[in-house]
């Protein structure tokens, strides 16, 4: 019987190449900063896959030592929680809609007046251009940093449980789901409606218990959100255009190197520009796809909803309320409109 001795053992072993031990699992290297990005919308909406290209480019360009982490579809809260996170440092970077940072930043709602814009051109040339800086100036002042492509959101329509939508007359009494929004507020208001402002993760309970009517959104949102099982109709209104502000904490993005600052903006903007492109080409198909899950479309009359609004005075309300240097700024790129 051959023994084994400890001395042999060792001896064997310092005589053998030294080789990975096939079968055990690799330990990844923790990143070095990691930082955590939270939004209100589901994983395949574009505004998610593109961060995600994003966040990939991000690690890759700083060597692993740079990661984003995602958390999609309300994980961490309803807008006002993760508004109030982005804040206090809780997470890094956060996407809210025009209309709801609007409720810390109330010229950021600017671009949600009522029927101001009339196309694409036209809001791409207001928010790349001054009036874009103008807010983005205003959030920086509660130490949130604000990249400077805004993200779409696209233009809102209107939906509703009951007979469609066509004349601003229809809007009367109308029970509909608006966001937490002064402006939004001002304006259904305006129009004679009953609006209600619920956090977006409320929206489809509230609308299949009836608790409000109709809501108004984006036909991508309708669509990933799944709206039209518990809505008739669709009035295409473009009444609203709302996009996300990109935003970050301040404190932590003012203790980002300058090098790792100009990777990450330059990826957040590149992908920013990417899914304003992803909304476009899902507008031209999606109005299809709800109509094949039972959603009926009708076209508006937008004069008589800006002959409502002009004549009940909410033009010149909210020009007084945004200034005249904002206001300035969105009529340059649009037009007269009180």
């Amino acid at each position: 019987m051959t023994m084994i001795t400890r001395r042999a053992v060792l001896k064997t072993l310092a005589a053998t190449p030294a080789v990975p031990l096939l079968g055990m699992p690799m330990i990844a290297k923790a990143a070095e900063i990691e930082l955590r990005y939270g939004n209100n919308l589901p994983l395949s909406h574009p505004l998610n896959v593109r961060a995600q290209e994003a966040a990939d480019k991000i690690k890759q360009q700083t060597g692993g030592k740079v990661e984003i982490k995602i958390f999609p579809n309300n994980q961490l809260g309803g807008d006002t929680d993760m508004l109030s996170q982005v804040r206090s440092g809780g997470i890094t970077f956060f996407t809210p809609s025009a209309l709801v940072i609007a409720t810390l930043v109330p010229v950021a709602a600017i671009n949600a007046v009522g029927f101001a814009f009339k196309d694409y051109d036209q809001v791409w040339k207001a928010m790349d251009g001054g009036l874009g800086a103008h807010v983005r100036e205003a959030i920086s002042k509660l130490n949130l940093f604000a990249f400077e492509k805004m993200w779409d959101n696209g233009f809102r329509q209107m939906t509703t449980s009951g007979k469609p939508i066509e004349e601003a007359k229809d809007m009367a009494g109308l029970k509909i789901r608006v966001p937490v929004s002064p402006l939004s507020i001002s304006m259904f208001k305006a129009l004679d409606s009953a609006p209600a402002s619920l956090q977006f993760s409320e929206v489809y309970s509230s609308l299949q218990t009836k608790i409000v009517d109709a809501q108004e959104n984006p036909l991508p949102i309708i669509q990933v959100a799944k709206l039209y099982e518990v809505q008739k109709s669709c009035a295409l209104s473009n009444h609203i255009w709302d996009g996300f502000w990109f935003i970050a904490n301040g404190r932590a993005w003012k203790g980002l190197s300058a090098e790792h600052q100009k990777i990450i903006s330059d990826a957040i903007n590149e992908a920013g520009l990417k899914q304003r492109a992803d909304i476009k080409g899902l507008n031209e198909t999606v109005q299809a796809d709800l109509q094949s899950k039972g959603l009926a479309f009708n076209k508006t009359n937008p004069d008589s909803f800006r002959a409502k609004l002009r004549d009940g005075g909410f033009y010149k309300e909210w020009q007084e309320r945004f200034g005249p240097e904002a206001w300035g700024q969105l009529e340059a790129a649009v037009g007269k409109l009180a």
